[in-house]
């Protein structure tokens, strides 16, 4: 494949816009290719160790000879192409052929396992699948019989599937392409006539909601709704053709799809797909991204790891960073309470800045960001300001899938750490009696796949009803409290809200997941995941000996460690909110086992039921409680651990 360039940076032409709005997204990457040619890169993907570039040229002849190999295989107008993916070129080529074709598409987790996936595509009835692997092909295999609806399985990665290709179910990504190839040689005008027949309004995509509280729901999004969003950020945010986005979130989160699809799309942006989760630094780094939106546990997991990397450093690098911290926090508190910042503060901020701040970006590849946005899930106040006071431009957002992504963000120049900021334009936001946040635009969703019930529950006469409880500060800020549901009471009547405490938990390097409870009951009390790297380094360099996860998370001295951590939280929640016992959890909490959603929130009521020997145990007085559990290895397989789980109490 030949390797696209580009030419710097085009300020964006505000006149090619309206053209954009009324189309699907395979015609709005037809315009871009007319407009930026082979002149500009349009996706970049690291494949061992080398980067590959497609311009805006190659990029739509890839999704029409996609479009025309899947037209070949049967694919028709509103049939449903099932994606199972991670971040690679394929995928978009994959999406958008399809949808070109007037076909909608799922993508899924490829973390998921064989049941979910096959719930997935028997939902929407999928006729063709699309799938990353011999891994994701062994799934796909393995249920088989109940997928009788799918014709054929497209795999990308060949690697190991040398002995299925006599298998006619399977075909391969590149013989999907010569089929396409030959296709537009018999017929060359097949693809614009398939092209040009979307409509904004027609469904283009569904995604599969997290599913916290029970089976998750099929959200159906059409082009306007996302390309809406798009809009809505291009008019906002200081995005230029050519600037670098780089996808790291599974295409089947509405974040992916959201940029993806609409922002990168419309702006003539550069998306850029990383290598494997273990190079992504070093891809950061090469590539020096402009904006990135991602989860609240990455931003959580980066902070962890810059701290413990500086509490293993010298003394005096140790020294240095602590008072650019000090003097970094002290900017970052008077910009959010728009208090003036003194000449001898800004000359220290100006030397911080090139003392610690931007050596610290450079070295975690964040330099370039303009903008950093976390979403997805709540996130301590404290990782805001953390990142804020080290000078990267990191905001809080909100948003949902079925609001067609993230429609509230925090504006430059009055971020506010605990805020999610404010609406996007052409949106209107509300908070109901009982203080649900309700949001009304022209992105939001177009309902539940055959669900009227639910899609009737969750819009009513316009609004679309979050199911999060929140509340305007006096700036006009939307703060969310949580969801409304999960909003509890102690025995005393005093309402708490478990994220709001759980977010605050995790900002500790050593909590990788806290789950809260205490609802009815007289105190509050906290089961904790221990983060597995950083309190295992913790424990070598202090000689602790400790074999697996659950002989480290026994040990006294870790104990004590998490105990420490929880009582300096402790010190800054009312007293009705302070924790008084916890315990560390014998095993991660997992997707497979139905304790996580695959976006990595806690299905907070199935891990009670899981649990609730440990949790109640909490109540009663005991030191510690026998427990025999399961625990999924590394390699998959599952096994039983008899083990004792200590009760501890909190000053």
């Amino acid at each position: 494949m030949k390797r696209g360039t580009s030419r710097g940076r085009l300020a964006r032409d505000e006149e090619i816009y309206p053209s954009l709005w009324d189309c699907t997204f395979p015609q709005i990457l037809a315009k871009q290719a007319e407009r930026l040619g082979d002149s500009y890169v349009a996706i970049r993907e690291k494949a061992f160790g080398i980067w590959e570039s497609y311009s805006w040229r190659q990029y739509y002849d890839y999704v029409r000879w996609v479009a025309l190999g899947l037209h070949e295989l049967g694919l028709k107008r509103e049939e449903r192409l099932g994606i199972i993916m991670d971040n690679h070129a394929e995928w978009l080529f994959s999406e958008l052929g399809a949808q070109a074709l007037g076909a909608i598409t799922l993508n899924l987790y490829t973390s998921a396992v064989t049941k979910e996936i096959a719930f997935g595509l028997n939902r929407v009835q999928a006729s063709l699948v699309v799938a990353q692997d011999q891994e994701q092909v062994d799934k796909l295999l393995e249920a088989r019989e109940d997928l009788a609806q799918i014709r054929k399985v497209i795999y990308v990665d060949p690697t190991g599937m040398r002995s299925y290709r006599e298998d006619p179910w399977l075909i391969s990504f590149r013989e999907l392409l010569e089929l396409g190839k030959e296709a537009e040689r018999r017929d060359p005008g097949r693809f614009e006539q398939e092209l040009w027949t979307g409509q904004s309004e027609d469904i283009a995509l569904m995604i599969m909601t997290s599913g916290t509280t029970g089976l998750p729901k099929l959200a159906m999004l059409s082009y306007r709704n996302i390309i809406e969003m798009a809009r809505k950020w291009l008019e906002t945010a200081p995005i230029r053709v050519g600037d670098n986005w780089i996808s790291i979130t599974p295409p089947a989160w509405i974040v992916d799809q959201m940029w993806g699809m609409g922002v990168s799309l419309c702006g003539g942006m550069t998306m850029n797909f990383p290598e494997t989760p273990e190079t992504l630094v070093e891809d950061f780094r090469e590539i020096g991204p402009n904006f990135l939106v991602t989860s609240s546990r990455f931003w959580e997991d980066l902070a962890s790891k810059i701290r413990v990397k500086i509490s293993d450093s010298g003394f005096l690098k140790r020294k240095i960073y602590d008072l650019g911290q000090r003097i970094g926090q002290a900017v970052v508190d008077r910009e959010a309470q728009r208090r003036p910042i003194s000449t001898p503060l800004r000359l220290m901020h100006w030397l911080a800045s090139w003392m610690v701040y931007r050596p610290l970006l450079d070295r975690v590849g964040c330099l370039s960001l303009r903008v950093a946005i976390t979403g997805g899930h709540p996130i301590s106040p404290d990782v805001i300001r953390f990142f804020r006071a080290n000078q990267l431009n990191l905001k809080q957002a909100y948003g949902l899938t079925e609001a067609g992504g993230i429609f509230q963000v925090q504006p430059d120049g009055e971020v506010k750490p605990e805020t999610v900021g404010r609406p996007l334009p052409r949106t209107e936001v509300r908070i109901s009696d009982d203080q649900e946040v309700l949001v009304s635009s022209d992105s939001v969703f177009r309902g539940y796949y055959e669900d009227p019930k639910g899609t009737a529950k969750a819009l009513t006469d316009g609004w679309l009803h979050t199911g999060d409880a929140g509340y305007f500060d006096e700036d006009g800020h939307l703060v969310i409290i949580g969801r409304k549901e999960e909003i509890m009471r102690t025995l005393d009547g005093e309402p708490f809200s478990p994220d709001f405490i759980e977010t605050r938990l995790k900002f500790s390097p050593y909590i990788k997941e806290a789950v809260i409870f205490g609802e009815g009951m007289p105190y509050l009390t906290v089961m904790i995941n221990i983060d597995m790297e950083n309190v295992g380094n913790w424990a070598e360099e202090r000689q602790i000996p400790y074999t697996t996860y659950t002989d480290l998370s026994q040990q006294p001295a870790v104990e004590d460690l998490i105990r420490s951590e929880i009582q300096q939280v402790n010190r800054k929640l009312p007293k009705a909110m302070q924790l008084r016992r916890f315990l560390l959890l014998y095993k991660l909490l997992d997707a497979d086992d139905e304790e996580l959603t695959r976006t990595g929130k806690v299905r907070r009521k199935f891990v009670y039921e899981q649990y609730r020997d440990l949790i109640e145990a909490m109540y009663t007085g005991q030191e510690g409680i026998q427990v025999k559990g399961r625990v999924r290895y590394r390699d998959g397989q599952v096994g039983t651990i008899e083990t004792t789980v200590r009760i501890l109490k909190l000053d």
